[in-house]
């Protein structure tokens, strides 16, 4: 038979976490699914911690393709469900994660994904919940009003490790882009922003793990466009874009570039940061993209010293 659910692990040399995310799942209120996990080539010990749960559910192959996205998407390859839930490696459920996302598939059937409210645990210790914008406040869960708004003004409402999505519009969309490992997820969700209504509940499904060895987030950051910049500069020009997402969507859009610029001014290449800057409009980021400006046009060790120096004021506070 079909299990309800198939769940998607990604695996590469997380030995000391895994365990903790298999855990997680185990302990889901829910117990219909099936677990796959797929190695991208581990040299530590993570492999064989996934092989000491001895749960027929679990389904353990190696990698075929390269990156994160070449792993999840050859996941759900294989999976037997028709709904497809993500867990990063080093990530943990809380034990109702699955069963508010089947709630909430429940209740909104038209939804192309589903997703719960995570909290954060920083690298220093903290434990934070997300930084929502433009969703109504707890206990509220339906449709999110305005995806593209609240991801522009606040951290993504939906994030890998809390998502679920039918089988057939991950299909859809070509899943995860396979030719960049910086912004994959954020261009599948974004496309399917584009074309569905994404559903919300603030009952916490998941703890994201910053502190956690060997993640993705701590690697130097690519100077070039993420994806979905160029998805939805595309879909833009082709008309595609609903006209009441428009203006939200170009906010989006201004918000990674804005934070492109600042990587490349970081980096030393203040010509293309300032054409970054200049043509990207934006009316939320006005005063950032001012300000990136005039930094851009100081010498480059001046600029140096003050963020030297805004480091550690940050660090200080």
């Amino acid at each position: 038979m079909r299990p309800e659910i198939s769940i998607i692990i990604p695996l590469l040399n997380k030995g000391p976490h895994i365990q903790r995310a298999l855990q997680s799942v185990m302990n889901q209120t829910i117990q219909d699914f099936e677990i796959i996990v797929v190695d991208g080539g581990s040299t530590d010990n993570g492999p064989s911690m996934v092989q000491k749960f001895e749960d027929p559910r679990i389904q353990f192959v190696q990698q075929k393709g390269t990156g994160v996205s070449s792993a999840r998407n050859q996941g759900v390859s294989i999976s037997r469900s028709n709904f497809i839930a993500f867990l990063d490696a080093d990530d943990e459920w809380m034990p109702h994660h699955l069963e508010t996302i089947k709630r909430l598939r429940n209740k909104f059937p038209q939804a192309g994904a589903y997703t719960t409210a995570y909290k954060i645990q920083e690298v220093g210790g903290k434990l934070r919940w997300a930084k929502y914008e433009a969703i109504p406040p707890a206990p509220w869960e339906g449709l999110i009003p305005n995806y593209f708004k609240s991801g522009a003004l606040g951290e993504y409402p939906v994030w890998t490790s809390v998502v679920g999505i039918p089988k057939k519009i991950f299909v859809e969309m070509g899943g995860f882009p396979e030719d960049s490992w910086f912004g994959e997820d954020a261009d599948l969700f974004g496309k399917i922003a584009l074309k569905y209504p994404i559903a919300f509940s603030w009952d916490m499904g998941a703890i994201y793990h910053w502190e956690t060895v060997n993640r993705a987030c701590v690697r130097q950051l690519p100077l070039d466009p993420e994806p979905f910049v160029k998805t939805a500069l595309q879909s833009i020009k082709k008309g595609e874009v609903p006209a009441d997402l428009l203006d939200d969507v170009k906010e989006y859009v201004a918000k990674k570039e804005i934070g492109r610029a600042t990587r490349n001014l970081v980096a030393g290449r203040q010509e293309e940061a300032i054409q970054i800057l200049r043509t990207n409009k934006t009316h939320y980021f006005w005063r950032t993209r001012l300000i990136l400006l005039v930094m851009a046009t100081m010498p480059y060790p001046l600029f140096k010293k003050i963020l030297k120096l805004k480091r550690k004021l940050t660090y200080l506070h």
